[in-house]
């Protein structure tokens, strides 16, 4: 059997339709997968019906966004109830955070580059979750970068005065919050240390107290270091190991199933999770 959970639609920073996600993933061998948008359940439903149509499994989920300290962290949230108020609330006050900081960061770059707000919404549809990755679409589609990874590298990236920041919860209030809407909280790439600093292990061991039940230890950003590392803190805090693709589509070079998690995890995580995988 192979599971990849964590995958993304353009209702976040993919650039497929949900029920092209889901009908991609059937096509390439999955025998489930999980659609994990950005602070976002909006693709749930597309991707239920695609699941159902195209005979794949779909474990339903979202990449909460998160801080430990001046750290990015994301979290992988499986089987919560998406109308629970505490984590609703948390993710709605990012997406409009993350909306305003797109326009102010599209502000600062307008100053140099010839790019406007209207350039960003043209790479988006109706309740996408806006976000860096759609300043960097623009950004390709009005010349001034070759693709995403270039966008990053240079305008986008943390360093430049282009940058702002956006509202994310504390990570320990954000494992909290999954735990309590019932659903099954793992750390998303937690050893990505190409994409900025990394928490430490005394923060995967305070997540862990608060209820973090997984880490995503088999991931294209993770090096052979970084696994060795993510396991043994697994192996010493009873966490669940899992792997998938982080799939975004066109915007990235993950390919659907790369990364793979055992059916015994995946059988964990529905016994732990609110609501059922859709078979």
């Amino acid at each position: 059997m192979r599971i990849d959970l964590h995958t993304h639609s353009t209702a976040s920073d993919g650039t497929d339709a949900p029920a092209r996600v889901v009908a991609d993933a059937a096509a390439a061998g999955l025998d489930v997968v999980a659609l994990t948008d950005h602070d976002t359940t909006a693709g749930w439903a597309d991707a239920a019906e695609s699941a159902r149509r195209h005979g794949i499994a779909l474990v339903r989920g979202a990449e909460i966004s998160a801080r430990s300290g001046h750290v990015s962290v994301h979290l992988l949230s499986y089987l919560h109830d998406p109308t629970h108020p505490d984590l609703l609330a948390e993710t709605e006050r990012t997406r409009e955070d993350r909306v305003s900081r797109a326009r102010r960061m599209v502000e600062r770059i307008g100053e140099d580059y010839p790019l406007t707000w209207e350039d960003v919404l043209s790479q988006t549809e109706e309740g996408t979750t806006i976000g860096r990755p759609h300043i960097a679409d623009a950004l390709v589609a009005t010349g001034h970068v070759s693709d995403r990874s270039a966008a990053f590298a240079t305008i986008l990236h943390p360093g430049t005065g282009y940058y702002v920041p956006h509202y994310a919860p504390d990570v320990l209030d954000a494992v909290r919050a999954v735990r309590a809407a019932g659903g099954v909280p793992v750390f998303a790439h937690p050893g990505a240390d190409g994409r900025g600093r990394v928490v430490p292990d005394v923060v995967i061991e305070q997540m862990t107290d608060a209820g973090l039940l997984g880490l995503e230890v088999h991931h294209r950003d993770h090096s052979a270091r970084q696994v060795a590392r993510l396991e043994d803190i697994a192996h010493t805090l009873g966490l669940l190991v899992t792997g998938s693709s982080d799939y975004h589509g066109a915007g990235k070079p993950n390919r659907l199933g790369e990364n793979t998690t055992a059916p015994r995890v995946l059988e964990t995580i529905e016994e732990l999770g609110t609501l059922d995988v859709i078979r």
